[in-house]
């Protein structure tokens, strides 16, 4: 989902009233980032509270690639990282994930082996239908075993986009917190619906409802479940003791637009790019009765901070034996306070570009490559900004291009070396990148070796469903990471 896909930061259509009134009743964050411009490391920055670089969750096949966890990956989340529900459950949470895991379909990447207790969703995305022999369906878990495969058994039609996924994910997120209201427990609910990824779907009730076709049904949907789940924690009374974050995982993926993909607002390019597009992400935090109502914050803020903040919540304080790249925002949403901290664009293993205030250095350039843009592959479709949106590697560490995101959010006009302005800014975020080399130790990386062996041929709880398919011999491979 991108930064201009809701009302309250401006899509013209106004077609998202309950997260705008969520917006309204608590505090909009303008300068809220993912960690990476991809579901997969983005997934697990946010669970870890560290960058990609550090979880493992990036590939070294090529220079600043893009990779996430495709069913034929062999590698995933490593027994080493400590996940937010395993520290949340050292306070007596109860844990749940609903939706998208994404980081690792093998038995020991299983989100139950990371402290979740319940699951109901799928390890990877919903594309497909495959055939059963060259490749299998996706697998949808309820919690140990597989319940069914996309497309055999949950539905998902191609030609109209229907779908009811959104709605048995609402269903089980209000259960689970009816259920833990009723024991008295405390509770994480991690709420991870893609009906906004490509292929988009939405319910038969939304199909056609939007001004923006299909993928804004599918915004609709997630609109209107949003604003039940937190009618139901009002109604269960316990809105004022839940803390509610919404934010998405990447910026809208403009390859598929305009049918299938959402809008970036104002910022350059999409999904796949280390542009404002690509990694600013709509943020809105709910609390009622501790978030003052109307609250805008320019807070630069990370879906790594989530991990902090909701430690902090539960009295809990991050690990202290290793780095954690998210900051505890409590002080900037109950006391309007701003903490300096710079904003790290990763892509792969390189660092891209910083942040630091409003002011923006890229490192290096790379929108993608010409072999993959001939093919019709293109991130910024009708964007491009000389000598920015590059498709050639450019590289710009000694004279990093530097843009004021407040004058110039849509990165069109690069400052002038000359300038004083220029060489403050960059002298600047120049002592913040060394002082982040200085200190990163890179995880191993994950997402490098893929093998047809280990997709999701007989997973967990097959043979009672009689799923099971047999699986080819062993043979791994480099992944190839075409981004």
């Amino acid at each position: 989902m991108g930064w201009g896909d809701l009302g309250a930061f401006g899509e013209p259509s106004k077609e998202t009233p309950n997260l705008d009134q969520m917006a309204a009743e608590g505090m909009l964050f303008l300068d809220f980032y993912t960690a990476s411009p991809l579901c997969s490391p983005s997934r697990a920055a946010l669970l870890t509270g560290r960058l990609p670089v550090r979880n493992g969750f990036y590939t070294t096949n090529g220079h600043a690639r893009n990779a996430y966890t495709p069913q034929d990956i062999v590698g995933g989340i490593p027994d080493s990282e400590l996940l937010l529900p395993e520290l949340l459950k050292k306070a007596g949470y109860t844990n749940k994930i609903i939706g998208k895991w994404h980081l690792g379909h093998r038995p020991q990447f299983h989100p139950l082996r990371h402290g979740f207790d319940e699951w109901f969703g799928s390890p990877n995305c919903h594309f497909g239908p495959y055939d059963s022999t060259e490749r299998p369906n996706i697998p949808v878990y309820r919690d140990w075993d597989m319940a069914g495969r996309y497309y055999e058994d949950f539905k998902i039609d191609l030609k109209t986009g229907e779908a009811n996924l959104t709605q048995l994910y609402l269903q089980e997120a209000l259960d689970f917190i009816s259920k833990q209201q009723a024991s008295q427990q405390p509770f994480f609910l991690y709420w991870a619906i893609d009906a906004t990824h490509a292929p988009v779907y939405a319910s038969k009730q939304f199909l056609g409802t939007s001004q923006r076709g299909l993928y804004g049904d599918a915004v609709r949907e997630i609109d209107d479940s949003v604003g039940k789940i937190l009618k139901h924690l009002q109604q269960l009374g316990i809105s004022e003791n839940t803390f509610v974050f919404f934010t998405s995982d990447n910026g809208a993926a403009l390859i598929s637009a305009p049918k299938q993909g959402g809008s970036n607002g104002p910022f350059l390019c999409g999904k796949q790019t280390t542009f404002e597009g690509g990694m600013r992400e709509p943020a809105i935090a709910w609390w009622p009765g501790h978030i003052p109502a109307g609250g805008v914050s320019h807070q630069l803020g990370s879906v790594m901070d989530l991990f902090s903040t909701s430690l902090s919540l539960a009295g809990l304080q991050p690990p202290s034996d290793r780095q954690i790249d998210g900051i505890d925002l409590l002080p900037v949403i109950l006391q309007g306070k701003l903490i300096d901290r710079p904003i790290f664009y990763y892509r792969g293993n390189e660092l891209m570009a910083v942040r630091a205030g409003l002011y923006k250095a890229h490192y290096w350039t790379w929108s993608n490559s010409w072999e993959e843009h001939s093919k019709g592959i293109d991130f910024c479709p009708g964007q491009s900004v000389d000598g920015v949106t590059t498709h050639t590697q450019e590289e710009h560490t000694y004279l990093p291009l530097l843009f004021h995101l407040g004058r110039d959010p849509g990165e069109k006009y690069p400052l002038s070396f000359a300038s004083e302005e220029y060489q403050q800014a960059v002298e600047h975020i120049s002592g913040l990148v060394q002082q982040h080399k200085a200190t990163l130790v890179p995880g191993q990386p994950q997402l490098n070796v893929c093998d047809q062996a280990v997709m999701n041929w007989a997973p967990p709880g097959c043979e009672k469903l009689g799923k099971c398919l047999k699986a080819p011999e062993s043979d791994p491979k480099k992944c190839s990471w075409p981004h």
